[in-house]
């Protein structure tokens, strides 16, 4: 039996460095292994997916999917807890996780993939995890099968012609609205890492990595930078604030990017699923929004519905949800 947990991942996975930054801001002793050929072997053993990341227990248990994996470990290990005490800033919270993973996610895949020098940069650092040990003429190979695949998969996250201004505006309006909110704290809710920071920093942070959006975090939101680098190795250096200190500046956020973006995309997304359709179309904020619905999306909904129907007392919270526009996704 191990003594520390392994964490198979990648560093161009946002759900695995999600989950290394916990583990790191919690001290929980484990291994990082990069998932390629040499570590298959070990991770097939485990894996019940073909996904990273897989967080494998001292007593060999395999964990997989990241938000799952940090709620499992939370429970083990509570302290410091990345849940504010105040309940309407723990709910926002939760809420800006999901938004990080399921919407974040479509800035950082499609500006990945959008642009020649993206793809090239991004398919050489995949090619080279993969196959350390190759020669050029194998690298540039593999380097060519990467990028084929994955700028054919851009679909899967929305990416369009037609969505790409909404995806690339998008991220350029949360990037300053954070810009904004980080002025003055260390992190999303004050002076220590929050459930929300680490979803949303897994994106960002593999956002900063490419190119494209690397250079416009990093002429136009210094503040933003800092965190990201402060959350590679995150630490408590004071307290959570109340939502009352939070919410000037990350209200904007809940309004304009979870409430008329988020929400009604994945309730449109987890209706298109019910409805058994191939492809789905919503308005967002005034634009139309077209693509095959995603079946995780809507179970991950669920789970977030499930979240905030167990909150003991909802009306403080549900004034807040109201105003941002979040409220009646949020009861399904």
């Amino acid at each position: 039996m191990a003594d520390r947990y392994r964490i198979f991942g990648a560093e161009l996975s946002p759900y695995s460095v999600k989950v290394r930054s916990y583990f790191r801001y919690k001290g929980i002793p484990h291994q990082w292994i990069i998932r390629n050929a040499d570590s298959q072997a070990q991770y097939q053993k485990y894996a019940r997916l073909p996904i990273v990341p897989l967080v494998v227990s001292p007593e060999n248990e395999g964990l997989q999917d990241s938000t799952p994996i940090i709620e499992r470990m939370e429970s083990v290990h509570p302290q410091p807890s990345i849940h504010p005490s105040d309940p309407v800033a723990a709910f926002v919270s939760v809420l800006l996780e999901e938004f990080g993973d399921e919407w974040g996610n479509k800035w950082m895949f499609h500006y990945r993939w959008a642009r020649d020098v993206d793809q090239l940069s991004c398919a050489g650092r995949i090619a080279r995890m993969m196959m350390p040990a190759a020669d050029e003429e194998q690298l540039s190979t593999m380097i060519a099968q990467v990028r084929e695949r994955m700028v054919g998969r851009v679909w899967f996250v929305g990416s369009s012609a037609q969505t790409a201004p909404q995806i690339e505006d998008s991220f350029c309006q949360t990037l300053a609205m954070l810009e904004t909110h980080l002025a003055n704290r260390a992190y999303l809710f004050g002076a220590r890492p929050a459930f929300g920071d680490f979803a949303m920093w897994g994106q960002l942070y593999n956002l900063w990595t490419d190119p494209t959006p690397g250079a416009i975090i990093e002429a136009r939101a210094t503040n933003v930078l800092a965190w990201i680098h402060r959350m590679l190795w995150p630490r408590a250096e004071g307290n959570f604030e109340d939502w009352a200190s939070l919410e000037p500046t990350l209200m904007p956020l809940l309004e304009r990017q979870v409430g008329r973006l988020f929400m009604p995309w994945t309730t449109a997304n987890a209706s298109a699923i019910a409805g058994g359709r191939e492809e789905f179309s919503v308005e967002l904020a005034g634009r139309t929004w077209t693509q095959k619905p995603q079946k995780y999306h809507a179970k991950s909904l669920a789970a977030l519905r499930g979240k905030y129907a167990a909150l003991p007392d909802k009306r403080a919270i549900d004034a807040v949800l109201d105003r941002a526009g979040c409220l009646a996704g949020l009861r399904g």
